[in-house]
């Protein structure tokens, strides 16, 4: 009697979850496109508040963007050639003639250049937070996307912050490195494609090579970080060996990705203008969620097949908690079923 009102008792509970998750009918056994555009319909409303929460938790690096802009920066005017200090020195000595009078006017022409002000290196300070955001921000955005493409029934505010309290001590200290190493590469491939002799166009393309290889290994890393008990060295080899494992599903996330930073280009700079307000509400609206989840997308099921699958044969004791016949149990977390139960009750109020 007590077992059958505490089952009625959670299936009220699940009348205040945000959202029923998806329909296990059409996707009980995929994992590919037409699974991912059903999630995606499913949990549009959500993955726009995921990318309220990614824009407004990496909110520091909008002065970055201020002083990449030039907003903060005072414009001067300097002479364009390198020579003209150097002949400005020569003619203080020595009387000019016309020619070099001429040679000097050529050499001294001005060109207007950035000097930053007190402003930008403030400015510079508040955009370095962004380190201290990046991870946190990340693994509890990853946390909630990953249950998304499960088909769980998805909190999105409360299971951020679950995860975030879950994993800050992971996900703090790699989201520093995780923002050098792509601040890094992107700085390496900006001044390497310009110059075009032989050794810089090695460097461009090398790191272009390694800025596609670290993309495929964090599609994995802080699904990984959300999932297991593993130390970071761990993940990190990890995901190195599912870059290569998953390579078909990691170039459909990085087309995606690819396809949706083309769509910002054209907004931004074609057609006049005109689509400037769509470049700009894009990123605020949907983008960043929308490449996220694609990448969280391609790397679950892989993590699944080649991780999850062989443990829970190997442990089934570990997983032997009682489903309905047409329910498919895809995951466990790095927690027991009871301390999940007793969350689920906290966050809805039941006793």
């Amino acid at each position: 009697m007590k077992n059958r009102e505490k089952s009625k008792a959670l299936k009220l509970s699940s009348f205040t979850l945000d959202g029923k998750g998806i329909s296990k009918k059409k996707t009980k056994s995929e994992s590919g496109l037409s699974r991912f555009f059903i999630s995606f319909k499913d949990n549009f409303n959500k993955i726009l508040l995921v990318n309220i929460i990614m824009v407004l938790g990496n909110l520091p690096f909008l002065f970055i963007i201020a002083v990449l802009s030039g907003y903060t920066r005072e414009a001067a005017y300097l002479p364009t050639s390198d020579l003209f200090q150097n002949l400005n020195g020569i003619f203080m000595i020595e009387d000019p003639s016309p020619f070099q009078m001429s040679l000097f006017a050529l050499e001294g022409l001005p060109n207007q250049v950035l000097v930053n002000t007190t402003l930008t290196y403030v400015f510079i300070g508040i955009g370095a937070l962004t380190l201290f955001t990046f991870g946190l921000v990340n693994v509890g955005t990853a946390y909630v996307l990953r249950n998304m493409a499960m088909g769980e029934p998805v909190f999105v505010w409360s299971d951020f912050w679950y995860a975030v309290k879950r994993n800050w001590k992971q996900a703090l200290p790699f989201g520093v490195i995780d923002a050098l190493i792509n601040l890094i590469l992107i700085f390496n491939v900006y001044t390497t494609l310009s110059n075009g002799d032989f050794l810089t166009s090695l460097m461009f393309w090398g790191n272009l090579i390694l800025i596609v290889l670290y993309f495929f290994m964090r599609c994995y890393i802080y699904v990984q970080m959300v999932t297991f008990k593993l130390t970071v060295f761990k993940i990190i080899k990890n995901s190195l060996i599912f870059a290569m494992l998953g390579l078909k599903r990691n170039f459909m996330a990085l087309l995606g990705c690819l396809i949706l930073i083309l769509l910002e280009v054209l907004f931004i700079f074609s057609a006049g203008g005109i689509l400037v307000s769509l470049g700009v509400a894009l990123p605020l609206a949907i983008m960043f969620s929308l490449m996220a989840y694609m990448k969280v997308y391609a790397s679950y099921f892989k993590i699944k097949e080649v991780m999850i699958d062989p443990y829970k044969a190997e442990h089934p004791e570990e997983f032997a908690v009682e489903h309905s016949a047409d329910e498919e149990v895809i995951m466990h977390d790095d927690v027991t079923e009871a301390e999940r139960l007793e969350e689920i009750k906290q966050r809805n109020g039941i006793t």
